[in-house]
């Protein structure tokens, strides 16, 4: 972790990953049953939220702010932080999925918006419930492969 960058406790981005995991898989059922326009704006708000963490990084994540001020308290310290570098590239990740997704969508791809949710809710809920983070791990790829610099996604 960068020393002039403040860790973050990595049990918040596991809370909006769960959060995001559930809207995520309501909208994959929501374009499955066939509420393509819901599904839709669905998808196109939580690319909003990813976009929301993504530019301004995970550390002002809307769901980052709920967890420290109503789950974070409730919490004993946690174990070690962690660089807020990978996460936020993850949101980057997130937001390419749902983007897509939401482009396809508007431009009359209908099964793009349950297939864009799906591929991002596997990613959400591998994070919330084994805290694996696939856009962290992808992160990490690109820098020992010398195509992202440590500062490229803060």
């Amino acid at each position: 972790m960068p020393a002039d960058r403040p860790g973050i406790d990595p049990r918040g981005p596991r809370f909006g990953a769960a959060i995001t995991a559930v809207l995520l898989l309501a909208d994959a059922l929501l374009g499955l049953v066939g509420a393509g326009a819901a599904a839709l704006v669905l998808l196109a708000v939580v690319a909003l939220v990813f976009a929301w963490g993504a530019f301004a990084g995970i550390e002002r994540h809307p769901y980052g702010a709920l967890y420290r001020a109503l789950v974070r308290p409730r919490l004993g310290p946690p174990a070690e932080l962690e660089d807020p570098a990978p996460p936020t590239f993850a949101q980057g990740v997130g937001l390419l999925v749902t983007a897509i997704g939401v482009a396809l969508g508007l431009a009359g791809v209908a099964a793009a918006v349950p297939i864009a949710a799906a591929v991002a809710f596997v990613a959400a809920f591998l994070n919330a419930v084994f805290a694996f983070c696939l856009g962290c791990r992808i992160h990490a790829l690109l820098i020992r492969a010398g195509l992202l610099g440590r500062r490229a996604a803060a």
